[in-house]
């Protein structure tokens, strides 16, 4: 088992699959395989379950999730990517939005195995409605399959004063008749224009059809 340097430690892999140190060894929260090493438990980072993950196998390598990192991550659907990203944040928080009751139900039993994990039932679109929840975060994440993808990461990263922001555009829920490519172009400018620099961009194909994962960080004066 290695660690991916650029992870901070916090990722690792063995004959091509990446897996995250469990920081609940005995859990699996979606059937994922569980290895152990040294007397230490590791979870399969399945990149067909998770567009992060689908994101590092394509050869990404900004990752700003850190040991004692404060996460927002939008759209946390039943908590599969978000328990990946607690288990590299343990002395963190990961604040987990869901707008969809019967997901959040899910999400919640995935939030009980993990106690720095906090589910939140609200809508991205609406930051203030969940502020009082949420402390400033150090990353903002969102998986969100609506319009206005770009700016619903952008307006959360200025609500919560994040630093460093991702966002798995899809294309088709922006515009089925446009291509993807100019969704993504049109995602990456309004990122810009927003005041944020692009730091990575890349397609996450194979694993998912029409997405685009886009890096970025608060650009200086």
């Amino acid at each position: 088992m290695q660690p991916l340097d650029f992870t901070g430690g916090r990722v690792f892999t063995d004959r091509g699959r990446f897996y995250t140190e469990s920081l609940c060894p005995g859990k699996r929260i979606y059937g994922e395989r569980l290895t152990a090493t040294s007397g230490t438990e590791y979870r399969e980072w399945d990149p067909r379950r998770s567009k992060l993950s689908a994101y590092l196998h394509c050869g990404g390598k900004e990752f700003p999730f850190r040991k004692d990192g404060k996460v927002l991550y939008l759209g946390a659907s039943s908590g599969t990517t978000a328990s990946h990203v607690a288990d590299v944040c343990p002395d963190g928080r990961v604040f987990c939005v869901e707008f969809a009751q019967r997901m959040f139900r899910d999400l919640v039993g995935t939030c009980g195995t993990r106690p720095n994990m906090m589910p939140i039932l609200g809508d991205a679109t609406r930051p203030q409605e969940y502020s009082m929840f949420v402390e400033s975060v150090d990353v903002v994440y969102q998986d969100v399959a609506q319009k206005r993808q770009a700016d619903i990461v952008c307006d959360n990263m200025d609500a919560f004063g994040a630093e460093f922001g991702m966002v798995a555009v899809k294309a088709r829920s922006e515009d089925v008749t446009a291509s993807p490519e100019s969704i993504f172009a049109a995602a990456e400018e309004r990122i810009r224009e927003r005041g944020f620099r692009i730091t990575d961009a890349r397609s996450i194909e194979p694993y998912e059809k029409s997405h685009e994962m886009i890096a970025f960080r608060r650009a200086r004066a």
